[in-house]
């Protein structure tokens, strides 16, 4: 076996640097430490993570890749703005992906997929037991990123992980901060639960139309959180 050069040595030791990076901004971003719209300021990142500024780079670059931050000609990179625009518009893509997703999954091989989706379950009542926001938030995207693999297409899994990433933005600004569980989070949270389990189980009984109709449900149970936090 040849040598690794130096060259290719810095490109290995980088890579866990960038993928570390990447997931304290991301979470950054997912909890709002770094708001929509703000400037990200590299060199305090760099001062504050203790990473070299080409692993941020590469991290941030990722990141716009997935539309979560903006490339500003002369000016660095900043958080994508959320408008009304764009909330309306996530939520038309997240109907479109999801229920056009059950179609393709309702044909595939589903055991290790809907197994990921049980663990991600129980994750998801941990989660909220414990009022712990960021857990749920995460554990919740890995339900539905399970549930999207479950289609076996590609594209529809980058898609609606860029779509949920933005989902998760909203999702912790309608979260974040509560810390008495009110009726109306513990009847969202029941929702939440109980859909999931629906889901579950009309994907294991490749029940299509079933299946697609608690999508939509789900869909609109979270549209109706997004909308009243907004409201007021």
């Amino acid at each position: 076996m040849y040598p690794m050069s130096t060259e290719k040595k810095e490109q290995s030791q980088r890579q866990p640097l960038a993928h570390k990076a990447y997931q304290i901004i991301h979470e950054k971003i997912m909890t709002l430490a770094l708001k929509p719209g703000e400037h990200i300021d590299e060199r305090t990142l760099v001062e504050e993570l203790g990473i070299g500024r080409t692993p941020i780079r590469e991290a941030l670059l990722r990141l716009a890749s997935e539309h979560l931050v903006e490339s500003k000609p002369n000016k660095g990179f900043a958080v994508k703005a959320l408008t009304l625009q764009d909330v309306k518009s996530m939520f038309e893509a997240l109907n479109i992906l999801e229920i056009g997703a059950c179609s393709l999954a309702v044909t595939q091989e589903l055991e290790t997929c809907v197994s990921l989706m049980k663990d991600a379950q129980q994750l998801v009542r941990k989660s909220i037991e414990k009022n712990d926001v960021i857990g749920l938030v995460k554990s919740n995207h890995s339900f539905h990123m399970h549930f999207a693999r479950c289609s076996n297409n590609e594209y529809i899994v980058r898609a609606l992980n860029e779509v949920r990433n933005e989902v998760n933005r909203l999702a912790y600004l309608s979260f974040a901060g509560v810390r008495d569980l009110s009726r109306d989070l513990k009847d969202h949270y029941k929702a939440v639960i109980s859909e999931h389990d629906l889901i579950i189980k009309h994907l294991e009984h490749r029940e299509l139309e079933a299946l697609q109709e608690t999508v939509r449900i789900h869909i609109r149970t979270f549209q109706r959180r997004i909308l009243n936090y907004l409201a007021t």
